[in-house]
């Protein structure tokens, strides 16, 4: 009667695990994702990171340092031409969106045209909010959420009727405001530094750090106690035990 119901209990602690794992290095459904992550050794320029594992391809990256890409036909300079320090920012935001293989915490489904899936809440190294704001802190933009309320009748995103462009820090006071904001919540600000392995990084050279913060979040996310990988291994193991 015992072995009946170990065995339940193993794939179920098994399948658990599996899905850990998976969410470890996985791609979005999105527009310009991989459907798996894998090597691309000819990433472009600031996505070159990524090039050991990654959820892009490298036409993808090459198109994500040009102004109005037909990735998503994005115009950076809707209100006069962004200075190259704070584009450098968004250029690098786009590579960590297309290209990392690590987001599986955060990935969240969507009805949307263009993709099934989005990235929310995944937490930012304070540095890159912080050094992201100071580069574009003199920039100017007219739209506080960058993803919606656009004006696409030029085929590119252009400001609204009855919007102003406004200097940067008028839009957004903050860093936090402004990693947080402007893609609807696709980042939360964190007070974590790059050293604390609890956030992830835009930037970065050699092995990924990312892979370990997202492990982190795994393991560390509550689980409803009655369903708790701990504990089913453990019974697991304890009614194995028995059976020899």
């Amino acid at each position: 009667m015992r072995a009946m119901w170990v065995v339940p209990v193993l794939l179920l602690a098994f399948a658990r695990s599996s899905l850990c794992q998976d969410k470890l290095n996985m791609c979005m459904d999105a527009k310009h994702h991989k459907v798996k992550p894998g090597p691309e050794g000819k990433l472009y320029l600031q996505c070159k990171p990524w090039r050991d594992n990654a959820c892009c391809t490298a036409n993808t990256t090459a198109e994500a340092h040009e102004d109005n890409s037909y990735l998503y036909n994005f115009n950076w300079n809707h209100c006069g031409a962004m200075s190259s320090k704070c584009k450098r920012h968004f250029i690098q935001d786009t590579c960590f969106y297309e290209c990392s293989p690590h987001l599986g915490p955060w990935i969240q489904a969507v009805d949307q045209s263009w993709r099934k899936e989005r990235i929310l809440n995944v937490p930012l190294c304070m540095e890159d909010c912080h050094e992201w704001w100071e580069d574009c802190k003199n920039d100017m933009t007219c739209k506080t959420n960058w993803h919606k309320g656009w004006d696409w009748s030029s085929g590119s995103n252009q400001c609204p009727e009855g919007s102003k462009c406004r200097k940067w820090t008028d839009v957004y006071p903050t860093p936090k405001s402004m990693c947080e904001e402007i893609w609807s919540n696709s980042y939360l600000y964190t007070r974590h530094s790059k050293t604390s392995g609890r956030c992830m990084q835009l930037w970065f050279t050699g092995p990924n750090p990312n892979t370990k913060v997202a492990q982190y979040y795994i393991n560390n996310a509550q689980q409803p106690r009655s369903f708790s990988f701990a504990w089913l291994l453990f019974l697991a193991i304890s009614f194995i035990s028995t059976l020899f």
